[in-house]
C-alpha cells in the first residue's frame, strides 16, 4: 500500500519515470532517506518536496514537522526584509566543557547557523517588526549564553525603535554544558522585557513544538499575546518527571497547546498556513498605540 502511494506521487512529478525504477526496488526503511519522511503521527511515508510546499505540515492529518529558523523566517517575514541582529555573538566556553566547542562547530557545519536563535529587523505583510526564531536543530533549542544575550539585544531593538517584537520558541530548556550561566538567562531575558513592557511595546510569543524548561520559565510565557502552534508540547518539566514527583497520573495530553488554551495559559492556537496573517494582524490592531 505503501509502495503504491509513493508511485502515485512520483508519477505526478517531472522525474516520474526516473522515480518509478528507484522505488520498484526500495525498501520501506530507505524511502526515509532522502526524498522521503515518515510522519510520526499518521505513520505515512511522504513526498519531502510536498511536505515542504504544505510548510512543512503532512497533509494527510495536519502534523506540524519541526522547521528550521531558516524556512521559519522565509515563512514569516517578507521577501528581503530581513536584517539579521547579533549575528556576531558567538558561543564561548565558559566551563570548559570538554568537547562542548567542538560539538558547537559541528553543529554550525551541519546546520549552517550559529546558534540555536536567529534575531533580526524585518518586515511582515508591510509592518516593521523585531522577529526571533528558535531552532531545534541546534543542540534541541537549548539556551544557553548567546541565546540570552541575542533575545536581550532584540528586546533592546525593540524599545529603541518602537517596533513590535515576535519570537518564536522552541527549546529543551537551559544548556547544561554552561551551567549557571545558561540559568541566568531566564532573568536577563525576563528583565528585558519587562522594561519592553514599561514602554508599552507589544511582545507576541509563538510556542512550537516543544517548548520547555528554562524558556518555558522565562521569556516564552511573557508574551502580551501568546499564540502556539497545533499539538505542540509546552510545559517545564517533562510529564514521567512529574508523575514521579507527585506520585499521580496526568490527564492525557496536558501538556499539549490544546490542553492549554482550554485552561488558559495561551490565547489562540494558530495553524501554520495562517500564522504569518494572524500576526500581521495582531501587528495591525496595535499599530495605532503611541508608545
Amino acid at each position: 500500500m505503501i509502495i503504491d502511494k509513493i508511485r502515485k506521487i512520483n508519477s505526478d512529478n517531472s522525474e516520474k519515470s526516473d522515480d518509478s525504477k528507484r522505488v520498484k526496488n526500495t525498501t520501506a526503511s530507505d524511502m526515509l532517506v532522502g526524498k522521503w519522511v515518515k510522519c510520526d503521527s499518521c505513520k505515512e511515508i511522504l513526498y519531502k518536496e510536498q511536505v515542504h510546499e504544505n510548510l512543512s505540515v503532512c497533509p494527510n492529518c495536519g502534523k506540524h514537522f519541526r522547521i528550521s529558523s531558516r524556512r521559519r523566517i522565509k515563512q514569516i517575514a517578507d521577501e528581503g526584509s530581513f536584517e539579521e541582529i547579533g549575528e556576531n555573538i558567538f558561543t564561548n566556553d565558559p566551563l570548559n566543557f570538554e568537547g562542548y566547542l567542538k560539538k558547537i562547530d559541528m553543529l554550525k557545519e551541519k546546520t549552517k547557523i550559529q546558534e540555536a536563535v536567529t534575531c533580526g529587523k524585518c518586515k511582515i505583510e508591510g509592518q516593521e517588526a523585531i522577529l526571533c526564531v528558535m531552532d531545534s536543530n541546534f543542540l534541541m533549542g537549548s539556551m544557553g549564553r548567546v541565546v540570552g544575550e541575542r533575545i536581550t539585544l532584540a528586546v533592546e531593538e525593540s524599545i529603541k525603535n518602537k517596533l513590535p517584537i515576535v519570537i518564536f520558541c522552541v527549546s529543551g530548556g537551559a544548556r547544561m554544558q554552561e551551567g549557571i550561566v545558561s540559568l541566568m538567562q531566564m532573568a536577563k531575558t525576563s528583565s528585558a522585557l519587562a522594561r519592553l513592557n514599561e514602554e508599552g511595546i507589544l511582545y507576541i510569543s509563538v510556542l512550537t513544538d516543544p517548548t520547555t524548561g528554562g524558556v518555558t520559565a522565562s521569556f516564552a510565557s511573557l508574551g502580551d499575546i501568546i499564540l502556539a502552534e497545533p499539538d505542540a508540547l509546552i510545559g517545564f518539566a517533562g510529564p514521567r518527571v512529574i508523575e514521579q514527583t507527585i506520585g499521580e497520573k496526568l490527564p492525557d495530553g496536558f501538556q499539549k497547546s490544546e490542553f492549554l488554551l482550554k485552561h488558559g495559559f495561551i490565547d489562540k492556537i494558530v495553524e501554520r498556513k495562517e500564522m504569518k496573517s494572524t500576526i500581521a494582524k495582531l501587528l495591525h490592531l496595535h499599530k495605532k498605540v503611541t508608545y
